[in-house]
């Protein structure tokens, strides 16, 4: 038997003073049985950080050609690719040829992963944006990840405060260059 994807409900209000966005975001989030709790957080958070018009999570393991997070114009072409994790220099230079712009949100060890890219041939490599999350503030997410969620996400000079209940928790967003 098969297993099944579980669905997470995020509410989210979302306040990112760096691009003048403010808005609420009700997200039904599918999380497949193989998909790590941290990698769900920062799908969650990738998607708020780069919410605008028409952004959508792709439909996931049935789809892997597709970005992870991709928004596109009225007649489907894409604007905006978004990956999560660590991308192989492949896909990074297949995203960077269909799409204008190309976004890698990672949760991982950045150094590690960028080592790995050194010397790979990567199209428009350099106006790939590369963020990573303070990994200590995503385990502090997960800990308080359920089923059902309501919180604030604001960003202020790509400072993250995520606002849950009482408690605030607070983690920088740190831009890096490929090799």
């Amino acid at each position: 038997m098969a297993l099944t994807a579980t669905i997470y409900n995020f509410d989210i209000d979302l306040n990112d003073s760096d691009r003048g966005v403010y808005e609420t975001l009700a997200l039904r989030v599918a999380c497949h049985p193989s998909e790590a709790d941290d990698y769900l957080v920062a799908r969650v958070l990738a998607f708020g950080l780069e919410y605008t018009e028409r952004l959508e999570f792709s439909r996931g393991l049935s789809d892997p050609d597709e970005p992870t997070i991709a928004a596109r114009d009225l007649t489907g072409a894409l604007r905006v690719w978004v990956e999560i994790g660590a991308p192989d220099a492949a896909r990074l230079h297949k995203a960077s040829k269909a799409s204008p712009r190309v976004a890698v949100y990672t949760h991982k060890d950045v150094g590690q992963w960028l080592a790995r890219l050194e010397g790979a041939r990567i199209h428009r490599a350099e106006a790939i944006e590369v963020w990573s999350f303070d990994r200590a503030f995503l385990g502090a997410l997960v800990s308080r990840l359920e089923r059902r969620m309501a919180f604030g996400l604001s960003v202020s000079d790509r400072e993250l405060y995520v606002s849950i209940g009482s408690d605030t928790l607070t983690g920088p967003l740190t831009r890096h260059v490929l090799p």
